[in-house]
């Protein structure tokens, strides 16, 4: 099977994990006998200094003529304390989303029993969380109409959502339950917002559709407060934008380290593959970072972009041993010989080699 893969590095740490990523798809294809054609893309502040826009037509283009993006992270010290800027690192991966269409963010959240002791939570409350946060990528405040006023001394974000894109992220989300131990849990903010009301709504209504999956609703703060007193409450989790953007960063202290969480954007046009952490400027061309997330996201990539179960299971299985082995970045060496990002790639790539 031939694989054309669009690698958008971005910026800060992003081009060195999605280095070690590319490693084992490389390996991947090796041991499967995929051919893989990769074609490269500039996104974030580089575009910005390349091209004077964060998401150049030509890095669209070249996500469109491919099956699937392998993206790493935007951001840049230069513009975060800049509020004048007029063109921001961010705003390339919000115009990537929107373009490509990418309304569903699929974010899974899991334990490894070589690293229960690295979450800050207790093992009894952690051992054995496995959810999925299912997150609208394309709707509320992010992309609502904003603005300032009263000579810029008042500042509005508009938070807005149709029936019709409430609709399409409650099926992915109830589609995801039915593989899954169909649970759904629809986390909102209804006895305040009128947003998060049509939310509710429009889900008591889908539920009817579903009857095989157990369906209830959380106010956002109770949710917030739930993944971290109880996570294996949760199987799959659907939220708005910006409600399901503060949750998974905060479901990662589950799993020990935000280097550890994978996602995946799909929706009309070519899914989009990334971790979730951010471009850790202070980090980049230090290799140090663990590029495990977007190693992980690399087997999203196999599994729903290529449909390669077993391919998808290679890249887990060698980032598993690696964790068991103790061959981690410092984020999760915890005392032990701290590896580099480049001996991460190497060896979770060898592993997979050797496997044949």
């Amino acid at each position: 099977m031939k694989l054309r893969i669009a690698q958008l590095p971005g910026d800060g740490i992003g081009p060195e994990v999605v280095a070690q990523a590319a490693k084992a798809i490389d390996a991947v294809c090796a041991r499967f006998g995929h051919e893989v054609e990769y074609r490269y893309a500039s996104v974030g502040a580089c575009a910005i200094d390349r091209y004077g826009d964060a998401f150049p037509e030509e890095t669209y283009r070249i996500c469109l003529e491919s099956d699937a993006v392998l993206f790493g992270a935007v951001g840049d010290p230069r513009y975060d304390n800049d509020p004048t800027a007029r063109v921001r690192p961010e705003q390339g991966l919000l115009a990537m989303r929107k373009k490509l269409g990418l309304y569903a963010n699929l974010r899974p959240v899991e334990t490894f029993p070589a690293l229960i002791d690295k979450s800050p939570l207790k093992r009894e409350l952690v051992e054995g969380a496995d959810f999925v946060c299912v997150r609208e990528l394309t709707g509320g405040m992010y992309f609502g109409e904003k603005g300032r006023r009263d000579d810029g001394d008042t500042a509005y974000d508009t938070n807005v959502y149709s029936r019709f894109e409430i609709e399409r992220i409650l099926r992915q989300a109830y589609s995801l339950a039915r593989l899954r131990r169909r649970h759904l849990t629809v986390v909102d903010k209804a006895n305040v917002l009128e947003s998060s009301r049509l939310w509710r709504q429009v889900a008591q209504e889908m539920s009817a559709e579903y009857p095989d999956v157990q369906t209830d609703y959380m106010f956002v703060d109770n949710a917030a407060m739930k993944l971290i007193t109880n996570p294996r409450f949760f199987d799959v989790l659907v939220t708005e934008n910006t409600f399901g953007d503060i949750l998974t960063d905060e479901a990662s202290c589950i799993s020990g380290s935000m280097g550890l969480l994978a996602s995946a954007s799909i929706g009309e046009r070519t899914g989009v593959y990334e971790p979730i952490h951010g471009s850790y400027p202070q980090a980049a061309g230090k290799d140090i970072a663990n590029p495990l997330a977007t190693i992980l996201s690399a087997a999203m990539m196999f599994e729903t972009a290529f449909g390669l179960k077993e391919e998808g299971a290679a890249l887990r299985n060698a980032v598993r041993a690696s964790i068991e082995a103790g061959f981690v970045t410092e984020d999760l060496a915890d005392g032990a010989v701290a590896r580099r990002t480049s001996e991460v790639g190497d060896w979770v790539a060898a592993r997979i080699s050797e496997e044949k």
